[in-house]
Protein backbone atom coordinates (compact mmCIF):
# COMPACT_ATOMS: atom_id res chain seq x y z
CA UNK A 1 0.00 0.00 0.00
CA UNK A 2 1.75 3.22 -0.81
CA UNK A 3 2.81 5.00 1.47
CA UNK A 4 2.32 8.16 -0.35
CA UNK A 5 -1.56 8.02 -0.09
CA UNK A 6 -2.22 5.90 3.01
CA UNK A 7 0.28 7.42 5.79
CA UNK A 8 -0.99 8.28 9.31
CA UNK A 9 -3.30 11.71 8.34
CA UNK A 10 -5.24 8.51 5.69
CA UNK A 11 -9.03 8.09 7.04
CA UNK A 12 -9.34 4.14 6.57
CA UNK A 13 -12.78 2.50 6.46
CA UNK A 14 -14.68 2.73 9.75
CA UNK A 15 -15.20 -0.14 11.52
CA UNK A 16 -19.03 -1.34 10.86
CA UNK A 17 -18.34 -0.89 7.07
CA UNK A 18 -16.42 -3.47 7.29
CA UNK A 19 -18.08 -7.65 6.86
CA UNK A 20 -17.71 -9.13 10.61
CA UNK A 21 -16.28 -12.68 10.97
CA UNK A 22 -19.90 -13.85 11.16
CA UNK A 23 -21.02 -12.42 7.37
CA UNK A 24 -17.49 -13.42 5.83
CA UNK A 25 -18.29 -17.08 7.12
CA UNK A 26 -22.29 -16.99 6.22
CA UNK A 27 -20.69 -15.95 2.61
CA UNK A 28 -18.00 -18.73 2.61
CA UNK A 29 -20.42 -21.60 3.82
CA UNK A 30 -22.51 -20.95 0.95
CA UNK A 31 -19.89 -20.64 -1.89
CA UNK A 32 -18.43 -23.59 -0.44
CA UNK A 33 -22.29 -25.09 -1.12
CA UNK A 34 -21.63 -24.07 -4.32
CA UNK A 35 -18.50 -25.86 -5.22
CA UNK A 36 -15.84 -24.00 -3.53
CA UNK A 37 -12.76 -26.08 -2.15
CA UNK A 38 -10.72 -23.78 -1.08
CA UNK A 39 -10.30 -20.50 1.21
CA UNK A 40 -7.18 -18.17 1.14
CA UNK A 41 -6.88 -14.92 3.29
CA UNK A 42 -5.01 -12.69 1.66
CA UNK A 43 -5.04 -8.23 1.55
CA UNK A 44 -3.42 -6.09 2.25
CA UNK A 45 -1.95 -7.97 5.07
CA UNK A 46 -4.20 -10.38 6.52
CA UNK A 47 -2.43 -10.60 10.15
CA UNK A 48 -3.04 -6.87 10.69
CA UNK A 49 -6.60 -8.29 10.98
CA UNK A 50 -7.59 -8.11 14.95
CA UNK A 51 -8.35 -11.72 16.19
CA UNK A 52 -7.70 -13.25 12.38
CA UNK A 53 -7.34 -16.56 13.89
CA UNK A 54 -10.98 -16.50 14.88
CA UNK A 55 -12.00 -15.68 11.36
CA UNK A 56 -10.07 -18.54 10.35
CA UNK A 57 -11.51 -20.94 12.87
CA UNK A 58 -15.05 -20.38 11.94
CA UNK A 59 -13.62 -20.93 8.03
CA UNK A 60 -11.55 -24.09 9.20
CA UNK A 61 -14.81 -25.73 10.62
CA UNK A 62 -16.85 -25.92 6.96
CA UNK A 63 -16.41 -29.36 5.95
CA UNK A 64 -14.15 -30.45 2.82
CA UNK A 65 -12.53 -26.56 2.58
CA UNK A 66 -8.24 -25.86 2.94
CA UNK A 67 -7.82 -22.83 4.48
CA UNK A 68 -4.55 -20.41 3.44
CA UNK A 69 -3.20 -17.58 3.74
CA UNK A 70 -0.54 -15.35 1.63
CA UNK A 71 1.32 -13.26 4.34
CA UNK A 72 4.19 -10.68 4.22
CA UNK A 73 5.50 -12.29 7.16
CA UNK A 74 6.02 -9.50 9.24
CA UNK A 75 3.82 -11.00 11.96
CA UNK A 76 3.72 -14.59 11.00
CA UNK A 77 6.76 -15.93 13.54
CA UNK A 78 4.52 -14.51 16.63
CA UNK A 79 1.62 -16.05 15.05
CA UNK A 80 2.27 -19.40 13.51
CA UNK A 81 1.47 -21.73 15.96
CA UNK A 82 -1.83 -19.80 16.91
CA UNK A 83 -3.15 -19.72 12.94
CA UNK A 84 -1.79 -23.78 13.12
CA UNK A 85 -4.01 -24.37 16.13
CA UNK A 86 -7.11 -22.37 15.20
CA UNK A 87 -7.09 -24.55 11.39
CA UNK A 88 -4.55 -22.75 9.08
CA UNK A 89 -3.47 -25.26 6.98
CA UNK A 90 -0.87 -23.48 4.65
CA UNK A 91 0.90 -20.05 3.93
CA UNK A 92 2.67 -18.53 1.09
CA UNK A 93 4.90 -15.88 2.01
CA UNK A 94 5.73 -12.55 0.23
CA UNK A 95 9.55 -11.91 -0.43
CA UNK A 96 11.11 -10.25 -3.31
CA UNK A 97 14.50 -10.53 -2.54
CA UNK A 98 17.23 -11.45 0.14
CA UNK A 99 19.21 -8.22 0.11
CA UNK A 100 17.76 -6.02 2.89
CA UNK A 101 18.15 -2.58 0.50
CA UNK A 102 16.45 -4.22 -2.60
CA UNK A 103 13.76 -5.76 -0.58
CA UNK A 104 12.86 -2.52 1.36
CA UNK A 105 12.65 -0.85 -2.53
CA UNK A 106 10.46 -3.43 -3.71
CA UNK A 107 7.99 -3.68 -0.51
CA UNK A 108 8.17 -0.03 0.57
CA UNK A 109 7.88 -2.20 4.05
CA UNK A 110 9.06 -1.08 7.65
CA UNK A 111 10.24 -4.45 8.29
CA UNK A 112 13.33 -6.63 7.81
CA UNK A 113 14.04 -9.95 5.58
CA UNK A 114 15.15 -11.10 8.91
CA UNK A 115 12.02 -11.03 9.74
CA UNK A 116 10.47 -12.85 6.89
CA UNK A 117 12.48 -15.65 7.15
CA UNK A 118 12.07 -15.90 10.87
CA UNK A 119 8.26 -16.28 9.90
CA UNK A 120 8.67 -18.90 7.25
CA UNK A 121 10.90 -21.00 9.94
CA UNK A 122 7.97 -20.65 12.42
CA UNK A 123 5.52 -21.42 9.48
CA UNK A 124 7.29 -24.56 9.03
CA UNK A 125 7.61 -25.82 12.59
CA UNK A 126 3.97 -24.85 13.07
CA UNK A 127 2.80 -27.84 10.44
CA UNK A 128 2.16 -24.74 7.40
CA UNK A 129 4.53 -26.14 5.60
CA UNK A 130 5.22 -26.20 2.16
CA UNK A 131 5.51 -23.40 3.12
CA UNK A 132 4.95 -21.53 -0.65
CA UNK A 133 7.35 -18.49 -1.00
CA UNK A 134 6.46 -15.81 -3.95
CA UNK A 135 9.17 -13.14 -5.69
CA UNK A 136 7.75 -10.72 -8.11
CA UNK A 137 10.20 -10.11 -10.69
CA UNK A 138 10.67 -6.97 -12.39
CA UNK A 139 13.17 -6.69 -15.03
CA UNK A 140 16.52 -4.58 -14.43
CA UNK A 141 15.00 -4.74 -10.22
CA UNK A 142 15.49 -7.73 -8.88
CA UNK A 143 16.40 -10.00 -12.36
CA UNK A 144 19.28 -10.74 -10.41
CA UNK A 145 18.51 -11.67 -6.99
CA UNK A 146 16.72 -14.51 -8.67
CA UNK A 147 20.14 -16.96 -8.48
CA UNK A 148 20.44 -16.01 -4.52
CA UNK A 149 16.81 -16.93 -3.93
CA UNK A 150 17.25 -20.18 -5.75
CA UNK A 151 20.54 -21.28 -3.59
CA UNK A 152 18.61 -20.24 -0.63
CA UNK A 153 15.61 -21.71 -1.31
CA UNK A 154 17.14 -25.03 -2.41
CA UNK A 155 16.67 -28.31 0.11
CA UNK A 156 14.90 -26.21 2.47
CA UNK A 157 11.37 -27.95 1.93
CA UNK A 158 10.02 -24.78 1.14
CA UNK A 159 8.56 -24.09 -2.62
CA UNK A 160 10.10 -20.88 -4.50
CA UNK A 161 7.44 -19.08 -6.63
CA UNK A 162 8.61 -16.70 -9.24
CA UNK A 163 5.71 -14.11 -10.96
CA UNK A 164 5.84 -12.22 -13.98
CA UNK A 165 5.69 -8.35 -12.94
CA UNK A 166 1.68 -8.02 -13.14
CA UNK A 167 -0.73 -4.59 -14.11
CA UNK A 168 -2.64 -5.32 -11.05
CA UNK A 169 -4.55 -1.80 -9.94
CA UNK A 170 -3.10 1.14 -11.95
CA UNK A 171 -0.45 2.39 -8.34
CA UNK A 172 2.67 0.25 -9.60
CA UNK A 173 4.03 2.19 -12.57
CA UNK A 174 3.90 -1.39 -14.43
CA UNK A 175 6.05 -1.19 -17.78
CA UNK A 176 5.75 -4.36 -20.36
CA UNK A 177 9.51 -4.02 -20.83
CA UNK A 178 10.11 -4.55 -16.89
CA UNK A 179 8.38 -8.18 -17.20
CA UNK A 180 10.61 -11.15 -17.57
CA UNK A 181 9.28 -13.62 -18.90
CA UNK A 182 8.58 -17.18 -16.96
CA UNK A 183 10.56 -19.36 -19.34
CA UNK A 184 13.86 -16.97 -19.16
CA UNK A 185 13.77 -17.25 -15.48
CA UNK A 186 13.30 -20.99 -15.89
CA UNK A 187 16.14 -20.99 -18.45
CA UNK A 188 18.29 -19.37 -15.84
CA UNK A 189 17.64 -21.50 -13.30
CA UNK A 190 18.01 -24.63 -15.09
CA UNK A 191 21.65 -23.30 -16.72
CA UNK A 192 23.06 -23.26 -12.75
CA UNK A 193 20.60 -25.69 -11.65
CA UNK A 194 18.69 -28.39 -13.98
CA UNK A 195 15.03 -28.83 -13.41
CA UNK A 196 12.11 -30.54 -15.21
CA UNK A 197 8.50 -29.96 -15.30
CA UNK A 198 6.03 -31.31 -12.97
CA UNK A 199 2.40 -32.48 -13.96
CA UNK A 200 0.03 -29.66 -12.27
CA UNK A 201 -1.82 -31.29 -9.24
CA UNK A 202 -5.29 -30.11 -10.42
CA UNK A 203 -6.97 -27.86 -13.58
CA UNK A 204 -6.84 -24.36 -12.19
CA UNK A 205 -3.32 -24.83 -11.06
CA UNK A 206 -2.08 -21.18 -12.10
CA UNK A 207 1.51 -22.05 -11.05
CA UNK A 208 3.40 -24.36 -13.27
CA UNK A 209 5.35 -26.45 -11.50
CA UNK A 210 9.21 -28.04 -11.82
CA UNK A 211 11.64 -29.92 -10.10
CA UNK A 212 15.69 -29.96 -9.40
CA UNK A 213 16.59 -33.24 -10.87
CA UNK A 214 18.66 -33.58 -8.28
CA UNK A 215 16.08 -34.01 -5.71
CA UNK A 216 16.80 -30.62 -3.98
CA UNK A 217 13.21 -29.56 -4.31
CA UNK A 218 10.51 -27.94 -6.36
CA UNK A 219 9.88 -24.36 -7.80
CA UNK A 220 6.73 -22.67 -9.77
CA UNK A 221 6.25 -19.81 -12.02
CA UNK A 222 3.18 -17.65 -12.43
CA UNK A 223 3.27 -15.97 -16.13
CA UNK A 224 0.05 -14.75 -15.93
CA UNK A 225 1.47 -11.74 -18.37
CA UNK A 226 3.05 -14.45 -21.28
CA UNK A 227 1.02 -17.27 -20.67
CA UNK A 228 -2.25 -16.33 -19.89
CA UNK A 229 -5.08 -18.71 -17.78
CA UNK A 230 -7.81 -16.93 -18.06
CA UNK A 231 -9.66 -20.05 -19.59
CA UNK A 232 -8.98 -22.13 -16.27
CA UNK A 233 -9.57 -19.27 -13.61
CA UNK A 234 -11.60 -20.60 -10.82
CA UNK A 235 -11.17 -17.82 -8.58
CA UNK A 236 -13.22 -15.25 -6.85
CA UNK A 237 -12.74 -12.70 -4.53
CA UNK A 238 -14.28 -11.00 -1.39
CA UNK A 239 -13.03 -7.43 -0.43
CA UNK A 240 -13.16 -6.59 3.22
CA UNK A 241 -16.20 -4.53 2.74
CA UNK A 242 -18.41 -7.30 1.01
CA UNK A 243 -17.27 -6.73 -2.64
CA UNK A 244 -17.68 -9.58 -5.13
CA UNK A 245 -14.73 -9.52 -7.73
CA UNK A 246 -14.53 -12.38 -10.53
CA UNK A 247 -11.09 -11.02 -11.34
CA UNK A 248 -7.48 -9.92 -10.60
CA UNK A 249 -7.76 -7.16 -13.00
CA UNK A 250 -11.08 -6.25 -12.49
CA UNK A 251 -12.79 -2.67 -12.80
CA UNK A 252 -15.51 -3.22 -10.15
CA UNK A 253 -17.55 -5.90 -8.06
CA UNK A 254 -20.43 -6.82 -7.23
CA UNK A 255 -21.82 -5.73 -3.49
CA UNK A 256 -23.22 -8.20 -1.35
CA UNK A 257 -23.21 -6.52 2.28
CA UNK A 258 -26.43 -4.55 1.55
CA UNK A 259 -27.71 -7.98 0.51
CA UNK A 260 -26.23 -9.50 4.43
CA UNK A 261 -27.63 -7.17 5.91
CA UNK A 262 -31.11 -6.61 4.55
CA UNK A 263 -32.45 -10.38 5.55
CA UNK A 264 -32.03 -11.58 2.58
CA UNK A 265 -32.54 -15.59 2.79
CA UNK A 266 -29.50 -17.77 2.17
CA UNK A 267 -31.39 -19.18 -0.99
CA UNK A 268 -31.61 -15.71 -2.74
CA UNK A 269 -27.95 -14.90 -1.62
CA UNK A 270 -26.67 -18.08 -2.82
CA UNK A 271 -28.65 -17.82 -6.79
CA UNK A 272 -27.16 -14.47 -6.67
CA UNK A 273 -23.91 -15.19 -6.31
CA UNK A 274 -24.38 -17.83 -8.98
CA UNK A 275 -25.41 -15.74 -10.94
CA UNK A 276 -22.91 -13.54 -10.87
CA UNK A 277 -20.25 -16.29 -11.51
CA UNK A 278 -21.91 -17.67 -14.29
CA UNK A 279 -22.18 -14.22 -15.84
CA UNK A 280 -18.86 -13.70 -15.86
CA UNK A 281 -16.80 -13.19 -19.22
CA UNK A 282 -13.14 -11.80 -18.04
CA UNK A 283 -10.36 -12.46 -19.99
CA UNK A 284 -8.04 -9.73 -19.23
CA UNK A 285 -5.11 -11.49 -19.61
CA UNK A 286 -5.73 -12.67 -22.84
CA UNK A 287 -6.66 -9.83 -24.39
CA UNK A 288 -4.08 -7.18 -22.56
CA UNK A 289 -2.55 -4.25 -24.63
CA UNK A 290 -1.12 -1.24 -23.61
CA UNK A 291 -4.20 0.58 -23.93
CA UNK A 292 -6.17 -1.96 -21.67
CA UNK A 293 -3.02 -2.04 -19.39
CA UNK A 294 -3.76 1.89 -18.53
CA UNK A 295 -7.42 1.07 -17.46
CA UNK A 296 -8.48 2.28 -13.96
CA UNK A 297 -8.53 -1.25 -11.76
CA UNK A 298 -9.16 -2.66 -8.43
CA UNK A 299 -5.47 -2.84 -6.15
CA UNK A 300 -4.01 -6.04 -5.54
CA UNK A 301 -3.35 -4.80 -2.18
CA UNK A 302 -7.39 -4.12 -1.97
CA UNK A 303 -8.73 -7.82 -2.95
CA UNK A 304 -5.37 -9.74 -2.82
CA UNK A 305 -3.72 -11.85 -5.59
Amino acid sequence: MPKSVFNRGFRFLPHDALLTFEEIERLARLLVGQGVQKIRLTGGEPLLRRNIEKLVEKLAALPGVEVTMTTNGSRLAHMAKTLKAAGLQRVTVSLDALDEDLFQAMSGSDFSVKDVLAGIDAAAEAGLGPVNVNMVVKRGTNDHAILPMVEHFRNSGHVLRFIEFMDVGTANGWKLDEVLPSRDVINMINAENPVEPVNPKHFSEVAKRWQYKDGAGEIGVISSVTQAFCSRCTRLRLSPEGGLYTCLFAQEGYSLRDLLRNGVSDTELSNVIAGIWQQRTDRYSEIRTDDTAGLKKVEMYYIGG
